[in-house]
């Protein structure tokens, strides 16, 4: 019962993310294939979000719900950040779903996208052996 509001929020999330077409195979192909302007919107609107809310934590100094300061640690550039967004992009681009929202894909009917989503389990793990081995 302590985590029902996270169930609530994640079942209204997956709704607002089939209905706003932002899962849909033939969205993500066009905006791949650059046919299409609206993923890019979307993506687009999103990075404005995030990048306002960065701003106003920092500026009014925000806190966690148990009163401990919010901190975003600097970040360094590294390639691996640029050859995993590749590796990202591509497995995107040739299954048609971001990992993001499999369970909104799998719930909404599309018993197929349960192939994905266990290769996306499958590489995490591979990543969990081989991140000690691998530059970081």
């Amino acid at each position: 019962m302590r985590n029902l509001k996270f169930l609530i929020i994640g079942i209204v999330f997956g709704i607002i993310l089939i209905k706003s077409q932002v899962v849909s195979w033939f969205r993500i192909q066009e905006m791949f294939r650059l046919q299409g302007f609206y993923m890019y919107a979307v993506i687009g609107s999103a990075i404005a979000v995030g990048m306002v809310s960065v701003m106003l934590i920092k500026r009014f100094k925000v806190k966690t719900v148990s009163g401990e300061p919010v901190e975003i640690p600097k970040k360094q550039f590294t390639w691996g950040n640029v050859w995993g967004g590749l590796i990202f992009g591509l497995g995107w681009a040739i299954t048609g779903a971001c990992p993001g929202p499999l369970y909104a894909l799998l719930g909404s009917g599309f018993g197929v996208i349960a192939v994905t989503l266990l290769s996306a389990i499958l590489g995490t793990w591979v990543y969990g052996l081989l991140k000690a081995k691998l530059p970081h």
